[in-house]
């Protein structure tokens, strides 16, 4: 009974205490606060989660924004909420000014978690970087900011970029380039630096996808997300105008000879006109020609090659393109260069080097189907070897052979083979002409001259 009667007393003084020692976390810096505030702000905090829970987004707001003002490091959830509850009050509120007023909370949000970010990251296993809590609030802005400032979106983003880099959300990528290309729409000066933006953000995007593709717990959604940013930011820089080449080469040929010495800016010139298939501007060669003077590479070789074959110094210019695939380290690529060597050797005739340079793109990726259309196209624009004309039109055969092997090996090019093979078929030779020949369908024939290989009748 003494027992009872102590703890009730106790009891009493505590209750009788609460409201001596009641304060904000706001106030005091602590979690939840003290006292009656404390469960106050406990209690608010249950309240709004349940709202939040049943989709109440209305009624969740008073509860939610009682914690989130007096309680701010309780719970990270308390500005995930937040900004679920924010979006659904803007996208349901019509009164114009009332909608702005929203907008102007959300941010603040973001702000305040920034804020706070420390101490909300103590609270649970896995930290938010400060580039990923701007990056949403970067993104929010511009879903719901209305009239949003092109310059204040573009400074976040750009803020969001250098702190994540790599590792940023692919959403954020797609607002950079996007922003950025407003920013350059309405500033002619800022055509050098979106496409800067544009490499970055396709550098990035290429990085964030390996990465998702290669992580076991990225759902089907997010996959095809990351999967597809790339193209989003090639489309966005494609379409806006930037990318002619007629506008990288009056962008780059006033700066090319100020920065000769600079690899760096060399190189970026390099590698942005043969991205777009600018490489018969002048100021693809003169970069190219620069760099390779200070530091060879398989790109400013390729870049030289092409500047000797414009000049139509054709040994020179193999000279680069076999230096090009020697410097070459990816096999995919050392296939490209010895393929774009073979083109140009067909462009000049010289059908049995071209050949050969074409077999070397496929030793280096047997799925170049390109280079197998490339040797059927050499095939039939010299089919002539022998003195009997049906033995001549035999040739179309050994072109189809390859154009059948190109699409077997490389889907991507199926439309144009199957083109290719209905224009050869209808050259090759008919039955009566072989009978004379005492050959018929299903024997082998040998194609002599410089083709020297067999092929089947059909």
């Amino acid at each position: 009974m003494k027992m009872k009667m102590i703890t009730a007393t106790l009891l009493v003084f505590a209750l009788g205490t609460t409201s001596t020692f009641a304060q904000k976390g706001i106030d005091d810096g602590s979690r939840f606060g003290h006292g009656e505030d404390s469960l106050r702000c406990l209690q608010n905090l249950s309240i709004y989660a349940e709202y939040v829970k049943t989709g109440n987004f209305k009624d969740a707001y008073l509860p939610w924004k009682a914690a989130y003002t007096e309680c701010p490091k309780a719970q990270v959830s308390t500005y995930i909420n937040g900004a679920k509850i924010l979006q659904w009050l803007i996208n349901n509120e019509k009164d114009a000014t009332k909608r702005a007023e929203y907008v102007s909370e959300l941010m603040d949000v973001y702000d305040q978690r920034l804020k706070y970010l420390d101490d909300l990251n103590s609270l649970v296993r896995t930290p938010v970087s400060k580039g990923k809590v701007l990056g949403m609030k970067a993104h929010d802005y511009i879903v719901f900011g209305g009239q949003i400032d092109i310059n204040k979106a573009y400074d976040m983003l750009s803020e969001v970029l250098s702190l994540e880099q790599e590792k940023a959300d692919y959403y954020i990528l797609q607002d950079f380039i996007n922003i950025s290309e407003k920013k350059y729409k309405t500033d002619a000066n800022h055509k050098e630096k979106f496409i800067a933006d544009y490499q970055l953000a396709a550098e990035y995007a290429n990085a964030v996808n390996e990465r998702t593709q290669n992580n076991p717990k990225a759902n089907e959604a997010l996959k095809k997300a990351t999967k597809l940013t790339k193209d989003y930011v090639d489309g966005i820089f494609i379409n806006s105008g930037a990318a002619s080449c007629e506008n990288l080469q009056a962008m780059y040929a006033p700066k090319i000879e100020e920065n000769k010495d600079n690899l760096d800016y060399l190189k970026n010139v390099v590698a942005l006109m043969r991205m777009f298939q600018c490489t018969e501007q002048e100021v693809y060669f003169k970069a190219s020609e620069y760099a390779h003077a200070v530091s060879p590479t398989a790109e400013t070789a390729i870049g030289c090659a092409y500047m000797y074959y414009k000049k139509e110094n054709l040994d020179k210019s193999l000279q680069f393109f076999d230096q090009a695939i020697e410097l070459e380290e990816d096999p995919i690529k050392k296939s490209e260069d010895a393929y774009n060597a073979a083109v140009v050797l067909f462009s000049k005739k010289q059908l049995s080097k071209a050949k050969s340079y074409a077999n070397k793109a496929i030793s280096f990726n047997d799925k170049n189907g390109k280079a197998y259309i490339l040797i059927a196209n050499m095939y039939a624009s010299s089919p002539n070897w022998s003195e009997e004309s049906a033995l001549n039109r035999c040739t179309y055969y050994l072109a189809i052979d390859k154009l059948q092997r190109a699409k077997s090996v490389d889907p991507s090019v199926t439309e144009e083979a199957n083109k290719l093979i209905g224009t050869y078929a209808a050259h090759t030779p008919k039955p009566e002409d072989l009978f004379f020949l005492n050959l018929k369908k299903g024997d082998s024939v040998t194609i002599g001259g410089w083709i020297g290989e067999s092929t089947v009748i059909r």
